[in-house]
């Protein structure tokens, strides 16, 4: 029975549209794996997706620091669009996308969500007036209504809501606020005073002259590839083959509900043609696990205070963090000297009779400077970078990409993280999840026999030279994964197959986009496990898409089956803007989701979602 009803699920209606977001959803199911889903990076990743893909931007008038903001593009991709555009001037139409011999057709739809080709930009800033004009209001709120009873510890409501308003006029100024409750924080109660348990401000102005960029309130930094600095995204596996290793060193306003910001300001200034500056300070209260003598024994990041025991965690000591990097840039040489310090209100103090703990960070005083630097061409791209903390301690990461004609790309990574090396705000590409006791090498391939296909692969090896959480000695670890996607006319086919060490995950789908407005998703996602008493996962999906006009409809429906939560599956789903929705699956059942979002008129948008475990109900009013 149990199979009639998966293979019930995998064929139902095969034969039947693409909504707008659709490429961006794409991307979200073909580049995340399982240590994806589990990261907070990803819902940073959907954040940004979404805000582009309501606030585009003009390609026209782009700078090399807002297309490196994207996640989706390598550094070859960007440097050729920035030579085509210097060459030829602005695009009259994203049609001059296919000028672009290294964008490939789902790159050029994804840049097609996000971005528009507008008049010739601007000589000068904009008078205020004009911003005013040409920008617009926006306001949203959200809820999350449970089915299920309220937990008796928590000391709020069981409501999961939120309040985002901002301003844009799209190319120059940004500036807003975001509050936000969890299911069971309080509100206006028990800590919460001022209202919502978190809030994000922020200003952002880009273009000013040579001040390219200006973050006041709370926003991100990015230097290099992450070895001393990186609040922004990570790279994934998947990803990095797309992306090609690129770095990258970049602000951003932070207008996420996620705990991962500064707060204060940072600010680019183009010194001269060739040299740019970038410093950032910040000083903002953050969570904490205190031991008995009142030093820090975590640092905590799930920003969840829902109990008594996780609000008495909340803002239990100060972080204060500067730096700055200062980078060259010359015919796709790139060279950054990268400096970062920290001072904590609190000792740190992690408990270091667990050995895997043995060398993590300790102390009041941080500091870490590293060497950026990279080449990029039409068809190499170099790129690396090499830090030391306050001891002396090493750690390196390099990597080279090479694309041989219009179809392959190759690339190969080494990084080496001294098991020694602390730095707090280090995120970098690693397969343990820390830029610390790890090196290895990762080797990825990408071929596209055929405009309609294309193959990726990669293998990747580790080694952990200390003690890791539940691995008491010096281990290895072996990954591997080959990808397979296959485009024609209305039908996309995808299939994975990746071998973690001895586990086994697998994902099949086919998905048709139709001429009217419908579109379908089925897939199959498998795991085994031999090494957890042969304990497998199975989870079918079925989902389709309606839009007409002013009415866009999603339904999904899923059956999954589990030996145990070792072998659980992830299940995405379709959600309101700015609502991150990856279920984590276990057991035997039955998950389905209904979304239903209507456009009343060009500015008011209602949006409601039922599952079988929650109701979100969203509005957004654009003025």
């Amino acid at each position: 029975m149990r199979t009639q009803i998966m293979s019930l699920l995998l064929v139902l209606s095969l034969g039947a549209g693409a909504q707008e977001d659709e490429p961006l959803q794409t991307y979200l199911r073909e580049e995340m794996t399982a240590e994806d889903v589990e990261s907070s990076t990803w819902e940073d990743v959907y954040d940004q997706l979404c805000y582009l893909s309501q606030h585009p931007f003009d390609l026209n008038t782009s700078s090399r620091s807002q297309l490196e903001d994207l996640p989706f593009l390598s550094a070859q991709q960007i440097e050729e669009l920035m030579d085509y555009q210097y060459h030829y001037g602005p695009m009259k139409s994203l049609g001059e996308l296919l000028m672009i011999r290294s964008l490939d057709e789902p790159r050029r739809r994804l840049l097609a969500c996000v971005s528009y080709a507008g008049e010739a930009p601007k000589a000068t800033f904009p008078r205020l007036s004009e911003i005013l004009h040409d920008g617009h209001h926006e306001l949203m709120a959200s809820v999350r209504i449970p089915f299920q009873q309220k937990d008796d510890t928590c000391l709020g409501s069981p409501l999961r809501h939120w309040l985002r308003y901002q301003f844009n006029d799209g190319d120059y100024l940004k500036l807003g606020l975001v509050g936000s409750n969890d299911a069971g924080e309080p509100f206006f109660a028990d800590g919460n005073r001022w209202g919502y348990d978190h809030y994000s401000y922020y200003l952002q102005l880009r273009g000013l002259g040579r001040l390219e960029s200006l973050c006041l309130g709370h926003y991100r930094v990015s230097m290099g590839m992450g070895l001393v600095m990186n609040t922004q995204t990570s790279f994934g596996k998947v990803a990095l083959l797309q992306t090609l290793g690129r770095s990258q060193t970049t602000l951003r306003a932070h207008a996420s509900r996620t705990d991962n910001y500064l707060q204060g300001a940072a600010a680019t200034i183009r010194l001269s043609r060739h040299f740019s500056l970038t410093g950032f300070f910040s000083y903002r209260p953050m969570d904490a696990t205190l031991n008995k003598d009142g030093t820090i024994a975590t640092i905590l990041t799930t920003s969840y205070h829902r109990t008594q025991g996780e609000m008495a965690k909340k803002h239990n000591f100060y972080a204060l963090k500067t730096g700055g990097s200062l980078l060259y840039t010359y015919h796709g040489l790139q060279l950054g000297l990268n400096t970062v310090y920290a001072h904590l209100s609190r000792r740190l103090k992690p408990n270091t009779a667990l050995l895997y703990r043995r060398h993590y960070p300790q102390g009041r005083d941080f500091f870490n400077m590293s060497l950026s630097y990279g080449y990029t061409s039409a068809r190499l791209s170099l790129n690396g970078e090499t830090a030391i903390d306050k001891s002396g301690h090493l750690a390196t990461i390099n990597s080279a990409s090479l694309l041989l004609g219009d179809n392959w790309s190759l690339m190969a990574l080494q990084r080496f993280y001294s098991f020694r090396y602390a730095s707090l705000d280090a995120r970098s590409y690693s397969s343990g999840g820390r830029v610390q006791n790890e090196s290895g090498i990762y080797l990825g391939l990408t071929w596209k026999p055929s405009p309609n296909l294309q193959l990726m692969a990669y293998t990747d090896y580790a080694y952990y030279a200390w003690a890791r959480y539940r691995v008491p000695e010096s281990s290895r670890a072996w990954d591997h994964l080959v990808q397979a996607t296959f485009r024609h006319r209305h039908w996309n086919f995808f299939a994975r197959y990746r071998l973690q060490q001895t586990d086994h995950r697998f994902r099949l789908s086919a998905e048709y986009e139709g001429s009217h407005g419908f579109s379908m998703l089925s897939q199959f996602d498998g795991c085994y496990l031999p090494d957890e008493q042969q304990a497998r996962g199975r989870v079918a999906t079925q989902r389709f898409t309606y839009q007409h006009r002013w009415l866009t409809l999603h339904l999904g429906l899923s059956y999954y089956h589990t030996d145990n939560y070792s072998s659980r599956v992830y299940l995405y789903e379709n959600a309101p803007l700015y609502t991150y929705s990856v279920m984590q699956l276990y057991g035997e059942g039955f998950r389905w989701w209904l979304l239903a979002r209507a456009a009343i008129g060009r500015r008011l948008t209602l949006s409601a979602k039922a599952s079988g475990t929650d109701l979100d109900l969203q509005i957004r009013w654009k003025i």
